[in-house]
């Protein structure tokens, strides 16, 4: 009776396993649907498109799509492609990743191993601001832009981004530093260790996992942006994400849906490369302390 039972119980979870694995596979192909309409018309002639079935592979592959979004589609008055604004959205993701990541580090260094009067209200404050909507500050930026003579550069969008991005920064290494021994941090001040040294020497070192998490979510709302880049750019700062955006409007007559999916995934493949190869870093990142508190 009980070799009975035990098999049952090992057909029921198998079943279960299968059920559970089944409803998996439905959510991801219902979730990776539009990627595959979107690569698999990427790479279709416009006629085969306008023509044919959006979900059938195609049946003359072209790259020409993807060389017009990249270099010849027609943005603004010249035909100049994604190209340029790649090169600017660079140029504002790096500094703006590194200058905040660093702050953001220094921040929970000091909340947490330095603690000083008000420490917990002015973490309070910064975490407040973790959850100001963007529509909020773009008034006050834009006047304190204009102010600094930052506004249509790319300098100014680093430095609204660092802004914006310093409250999560100092949240992600403030809890991560919070379960960081702190006789370490004692005994490197008894050994006559000053605040810059312990920092650079002892925790900046140890903090590959939390750096991982915070690069990766800075990079990723740094180069999806798209509110910050319309308001405060100007043609020549431009970032890539407002160029997709008026590379599909400033389409007159045929839309050229081929060029603007493989417009859309030039502007996309940078962070899903980045979550390709380090999303597992992320998640490791998540459970070293990113979350504790």
């Amino acid at each position: 009776m009980s070799a009975m039972t035990q098999d049952t119980a090992v057909r029921t979870g198998r079943l279960a396993r299968a059920a559970v694995y089944s409803a998996l596979l439905v959510f991801a192909v219902y979730y990776l649907l539009p990627l595959y309409v979107m690569v698999a018309n990427s790479v279709k002639p416009l006629d085969e498109i306008r023509s044919g079935n959006m979900l059938a592979l195609p049946q003359v592959f072209t790259i020409e799509p993807w060389l017009s979004a990249w270099s010849t589609a027609q943005i603004g008055v010249e035909p100049t492609g994604l190209v340029p604004y790649f090169w600017n959205t660079i140029k504002m993701v790096v500094p703006a990743v590194i200058i905040s990541t660093l702050m953001g580090a220094l921040n929970g260094y000091v909340l947490t191993k330095w603690r000083f009067r008000g420490d917990t209200a002015l973490f309070g404050c910064l975490l407040f601001a973790c959850f100001i909507p963007f529509q909020i500050v773009l008034i006050p930026m834009a006047s304190v832009l204009g102010f600094l003579n930052l506004a249509g550069t790319t300098a100014g969008l680093v430095l609204v981004h660092v802004v914006y991005g310093l409250g999560f920064t100092t949240l992600f290494f403030r809890n991560y530093y919070d379960a960081f021994p702190t006789e370490l941090v004692k005994a490197a001040q008894i050994d006559g260790a000053g605040f810059f040294r312990i920092f650079w020497r002892i925790l900046l070192p140890s903090s590959g996992p939390i750096i991982v998490v915070t690069v990766i979510w800075q990079f990723t709302n740094v180069w999806n942006d798209f509110l910050f880049g319309v308001s405060f750019a100007d043609y020549d700062s431009m970032p890539i994400t407002v160029a997709l955006n008026n590379l599909v409007s400033s389409s007159t007559g045929v839309k050229e849906y081929n060029v603007h999916f493989a417009g859309a995934i030039l502007a996309a493949l940078p962070t899903l490369v980045v979550y390709v190869v380090s999303g597992r870093y992320f998640v490791r990142g998540l459970m070293a302390g990113a979350v504790k508190g």
